[in-house]
């Protein structure tokens, strides 16, 4: 009595009521219009999701919530680049998740704008409740860029199981995953790994597979294809009992239609992230991903997008005390004046410390280059501001070029240490110093273009702090604040609106925003 089963023919607009209206019908299950921008240059295409008009959505859970699985994202994405005539995506970040109501339906708009002097071209998707008022902005979930370049040659899967992987149990694996997968996402039949790299065998479900034609890849096809990275393919930075969720796609090339079985090629790609080869049955390439970057979720993370626009809150840093460590051994170089008084710190907590003048001097010195090279750099009177912070921003934007383009240091870590850049929240943390600060904001845009290469670390004067920094530098951490000889590291907080310490503003009441040109000011007037 409890088995049930839906005998209801689902109704799908036809595609003469879509052009009636002036549109073109793109012929995919989860859009149902299209149509190119009056400038010439940009297209749009919607459609209108739910879990009634596409049941297999709901067999997407976490923690209780329906979403719309990052897989779809990328199928809109590459059926949006289908629309211009692209065939790679050179990548896709999911900035938030898009929960599906229990009721109704979400209204959703994939845009592609115009093309670059690259010929690239900007893609993001968006959506609201269908019933929204006008006036409600809508939700950006995912931005993204579409490349002409031709697709990535794929991989050769012919020869089924490979040789030298070891079978593994997927008897239980839906039992052991912190997600809900229905049916239709429990596709996973068989798999093995060889080395780091882990292969499965996964099909679509039959209440599924008779509409995959529609589709450049099922997103639920796809999606159980990832399901195997937690039989060893990923390596995480940070575990979480919560799960995790898809966040960046990058250079992927669809090269087959269709499918409703793929053999599939897991692959680590770096911590958080992994590359993706499947073909069909028959070893025919299907599709082609260079890095999927994975990230934790938490159940406030849900429950934020639950809240919508209405239960927004603002974020801080927060600096969160980290376990002790062992410290970091090897061989450490520093470089440039010793401003901090480092080399004797380090010295007393027992570790080598080499000294070179400058970064050229370290590159031609003889034997192995360093684990760990360390530029320390340190407040110095500035009489006039302005120009003391242009003249120390620009001296380490051309020691971090140097250092990045120093094939010598390819497998070495650079630390970046301050004194005062950062203002704590302990008892004895003042404000940041002016000059220092800035330098913080540099080194982060220097981070995000080189991961796991750079790491800053803000310390006092304290003989405690300098005997912590091996133990520290230990971890993955790339922002670090050594106080009174405590390690912290940079968390992102919600602030509840109870906490934000601000007076309330009055809604019928005039706020004023300055600097309301630039994205940062937008997203104020926004929250406002």
């Amino acid at each position: 009595p409890f088995q049930r089963n839906r005998y209801w023919l689902d109704t799908v607009a036809g595609a003469a009521a879509v052009t009636t209206a002036g549109l073109t019908a793109p012929e995919h299950p989860l859009l149902g219009a299209a149509v190119p921008l009056a400038d010439g240059h940009g297209h749009l295409l919607t459609g209108l999701l739910s879990r009634h008009s596409t049941p297999w959505l709901a067999d997407h859970t976490v923690m209780g919530a329906t979403l719309l699985p990052g897989t779809a994202f990328l199928e809109l994405a590459v059926r949006a680049g289908d629309e211009v005539g692209y065939g790679r995506l050179d990548e896709l970040t999911l900035e938030a998740p898009l929960v599906l109501p229990e009721q109704g339906a979400v209204q959703v708009q994939v845009v592609v704008g115009e093309a670059d002097a690259t010929g690239a071209r900007p893609v993001g998707l968006h959506s609201r409740p269908q019933d929204a008022a006008a006036s409600r902005p809508w939700t950006r979930h995912a931005a993204g860029t579409l490349s002409p370049a031709a697709p990535a040659a794929p991989a050769d899967l012919t020869q089924w199981p490979p040789a030298g992987a070891e079978p593994l149990p997927v008897e239980d694996l839906y039992e052991r995953l912190p997600a809900g997968y229905g049916p239709a996402f429990q596709g996973v039949r068989a798999a093995w790994r060889r080395g780091e790299e882990v292969f499965s065998e996964v099909v679509l479900s039959e209440e599924v597979a008779d509409r995959s034609a529609r589709y450049g890849l099922h997103p639920a096809l796809l999606d159980a294809a990832l399901h195997a990275m937690d039989l060893g393919a990923v390596r995480h930075r940070e575990e979480s009992a919560e799960g995790h969720l898809a966040f960046a796609w990058s250079g992927v090339s669809l090269h087959a239609a269709g499918a409703t079985a793929l053999r599939v090629r897991l692959s680590p790609a770096g911590l958080d992230s992994v590359a993706l080869e499947a073909s069909d049955e028959h070893g025919v390439p299907v599709v082609s991903v260079e890095g999927l970057a994975v990230r934790p979720v938490s159940s406030d993370q849900l429950r934020a997008v639950h809240a919508g626009p209405d239960g927004d809150s603002l974020f801080r840093v927060d600096w969160t005390d980290l376990p002790g460590a062992a410290p970091v051994t090897g061989r450490y170089a520093l470089v440039g004046e010793d401003a901090l008084g480092l080399a004797a710190g380090l010295t007393t907590a027992g570790s080598t410390v080499d000294a070179y003048a400058d970064l050229a001097a370290l590159a031609a010195a003889d034997g192995a280059a360093p684990d760990t090279v360390l530029l320390p750099l340190a407040p110095g009177a500035a009489p006039e501001l302005v120009p003391a912070v242009r003249a120390a921003t620009h001296a380490l934007l051309d020691l971090l070029q140097q250092w990045l383009a120093e094939e010598r240091f390819a497998e070495s870590r650079l630390v970046v240490l301050t004194r005062g850049a950062v203002a704590g929240d302990g008892p004895g943390d003042g404000l940041p110093d002016l000059v220092t600060a800035p330098l913080w904001g540099l080194v982060r845009s220097a981070q995000s273009e080189h991961p796991d290469r750079i790491v800053l670390v803000d310390l006092d004067a304290q003989d405690a702090s300098y005997r912590a920094l091996p133990a520290a530098l230990a971890g993955d951490e790339p922002q670090l604040l050594l106080h009174d000889g405590s390690v912290r590291a940079a968390r992102l907080t919600r602030v509840r609106p109870a906490e934000q310490g601000a007076p309330a503003l009055d809604p019928n009441g005039t706020a004023l925003v300055t600097g309301a040109t630039g994205g940062l000011g937008v997203l104020a007037a926004r929250h406002l």
